[in-house]
């Protein structure tokens, strides 16, 4: 797999994947309160739509279908970053949730980027 200069995965398809999974691993073990619950089911859906969107990007039958679709990913990479945000974590959690955090503002930006290329 190509690599970049800092380690991070180049082929985004395989990168965001693997944000959804570790998003799915870190709310295993939130706290079982009703906010909690709710946000982490905002979360789940919003990390797993970065890279659904993306595939679909790569897939697209036009160039403005393209641009669209990366859109909607990076709109997706925003709103998982709020919900990590919002999210109350256990003490052991913290670094793993700003490593999260780093990673989805990467991806914002990666995808920003890639719209502003693609004009």
């Amino acid at each position: 797999m190509p690599q970049t200069q800092n380690s991070k995965p180049y082929d985004l398809g395989e990168r965001t994947k693997k944000f959804a999974q570790r998003v799915r691993d870190y709310i295993k073990d939130l706290p079982k309160t009703l906010a909690s619950i709710e946000d982490a089911k905002q979360l789940i859906k919003s990390s797993g739509s970065v890279g659904a969107n993306y595939l679909e990007a790569e897939e697209s039958l036009s160039k403005k279908d393209f641009i669209m679709r990366i859109k909607i990913s990076r709109k997706e990479a925003k709103e998982s970053r709020y919900w990590l945000e919002l999210i109350e974590s256990k003490e052991n959690q913290i670094k793993e949730k700003q490593a999260l955090i780093q990673e989805v503002t990467e991806l914002t930006k990666i995808f920003g980027s890639i719209v502003e290329k693609s004009k």
